[in-house]
């Protein structure tokens, strides 16, 4: 059996983009079950790879972006799920974690063949994630209940394309606690 890597997508957010209330709601109910896995994750030494968009700064240091992110309109929603200081952290530039990251080095470098995809958005920045994912032969786990959406619809639009075009399990975050 192969290895997991949990990866957490744009959950450093300060929320003050235009979709952001919208994008706080479904965020509300994903934060527990999200925070959740990430204490097993960590319970179980399993990877865990936050990859988080740099919002505009290509200065900005990890720390910048979590501190902006606790500043930002929703700290609530970001301080139960923000990264411990021992867990892999990549910004990104664009909608997929693989784009312009180290992301594809760091999970081959620790032999692993499935990825569990959380975070936000799910018709945006996981579906394209997961899509790279997929091209690089990795399994993947899409977390329903530890995703966010904009736009609902699409959100489980994206759910659908993953699972039958990417062969995706959509998993709720206790089917990854078993």
């Amino acid at each position: 059996m192969g290895k997991s890597a949990l990866i957490v997508i744009d959950m450093l957010n300060p929320y003050e983009h235009d979709d952001a209330d919208r994008l706080a709601d479904s965020v509300r109910g994903m934060v527990e079950p999200l925070s959740r896995l990430l204490r097993h994750a960590r319970e179980r030494d399993l990877l865990v790879v936050y990859v988080n968009d740099h919002q505009g700064d290509f200065s900005a240091t990890r720390d910048d972006l979590v501190n902006r992110a606790l500043k930002g309109r929703h700290s609530d929603l970001v301080e139960p799920v923000a990264p411990a200081p021992d867990c892999a952290f990549l910004p990104k530039v664009r909608h997929s974690g693989f784009f312009g990251t180290p992301l594809e080095y760091l999970l081959h470098h620790h032999e692993i063949d499935t990825v569990i995809l959380t975070g936000q958005v799910t018709e945006q920045c996981v579906l394209y994630t997961a899509l790279d994912a997929y091209i690089r032969h990795l399994s993947i786990k899409i977390v329903s209940d530890a995703v966010a959406t904009i736009d609902p619809a699409l959100g489980t639009a994206a759910l659908q394309m993953m699972r039958e075009n990417m062969r995706a399990q959509i998993v709720s975050a206790d089917q990854c606690l078993d």
